[in-house]
């Protein structure tokens, strides 16, 4: 009997994973990295051959075209992300396809970028060190000064495992007050002594804002020019979701014209962002080339569950990690 085989569309696959599944299945690996955009046609021209299982560890999008050209023969779906946002949920659905994602395994390591970025934006890293850097190094006491953590508020846009971290991490700096948004209440709140309450007035409250949500057609450019208007002139965006979260350019505008004070971004559009994108100049906006889960133990686990789930499904099994479509 002839072995199922699984497609992975991205080489940079942890070997972790791919042992897993070359115990049980044909695994194959195509030469590419995610963002580069000759992959497209070999992703085409490959899942004709046949295959069982496709691990999507990419960020160009899973289409109905390419779910057509794999035909009735692909059983299961998984990407190696918490994010589903370049798969079209809606064609899997309609083909009765299961699909599997990796949550939860990142949230900490998300959580740490998050901090990261919400300390080097809010104390002016970006700044400080390229003065450091060109000799411009100035001394007095109303130089490079920044923003406090403790006795701040902080609002966390979506209090999913990622965001909850982020709470923990931050309880240690004495902030004031948690406040999240989202669409329903999260029991965990209670425990973390943080309140629920409207998008607006977690904007106008904040001296820090957290996107931690999903990138949704309800949640695309969640901030865009009237929400950073609705903002302190001295808060801090922290972006470790997705680019599409913010309009980057009503973003640059505001951060540009002083409407906020900073930003910190783990995520941008597109990836990778051009070195000469207007963005990338601005002295107040620090950004991380998407590190969020950017450990090699992370990266191992997330490649692990990914192969667990396709495994699972192509043995009639529930996934590890299955997302309700």
């Amino acid at each position: 009997m002839a072995l199922k085989r699984v497609l992975i569309v991205n080489k940079t696959f942890p070997t972790a994973g791919l042992e897993l599944l070359k115990k049980e299945v044909e695994a194959v690996v195509l030469p590419y990295l995610e963002y580069e955009s000759d992959s497209m046609p070999t992703i085409k021209n490959t899942i004709t051959s046949g295959f069982d299982g496709l691990i999507w560890n990419t960020k160009h999008r899973l289409t109905g075209e390419i779910l057509d050209l794999a035909g009735p023969r692909l059983k299961a779906v998984t990407a190696m992300a918490s994010g589903i946002d370049q798969i079209d949920t809606d064609e899997l659905k309609k083909r009765g396809l299961p699909l599997g994602n990796t949550p939860k395994v990142l949230d900490d390591a998300v959580a740490d970028i998050a901090v990261g970025l919400l300390i080097g934006a809010a104390r002016r890293f970006k700044e400080a060190a390229k003065e450091l850097e060109s000799g411009d190094w100035k001394y007095g006491v109303q130089w490079m000064l920044g923003q406090d953590i403790v006795n701040s508020t902080v609002g966390i846009v979506g209090l999913g495992g990622i965001g909850q971290a982020i709470v923990r991490r931050l309880k240690g700096f004495d902030v004031a007050k948690f406040i999240y948004s989202g669409r329903t209440d999260k029991k965990e709140a209670i425990d973390l002594g943080a309140t629920r309450v409207p998008l607006e007035q977690l904007l106008k409250e904040s001296d820090y804002v957290i996107l931690a949500c999903p990138l949704s057609k309800e949640t695309k450019h969640i901030i865009n020019e009237e929400a950073l208007k609705m903002m302190k002139k001295t808060s801090v965006l922290v972006n470790i979701g997705r680019g599409g979260l913010i309009d980057q350019t009503a973003l640059y505008n505001a951060l540009r014209n002083g409407e906020i004070f900073a930003a910190g971004l783990d995520v941008t559009t597109p990836e990778p962002i051009s070195r000469d994108d207007p963005i990338v100049t601005l002295p107040n906006c620090y950004i991380m080339p998407h590190l969020g889960s950017a450990t090699i133990e992370t990266r191992n686990a997330m490649a692990k569950i990914s192969a667990k789930n396709i495994l699972l499904a192509l043995n009639g099994k529930p996934m590890i990690c299955p997302v309700l479509l």
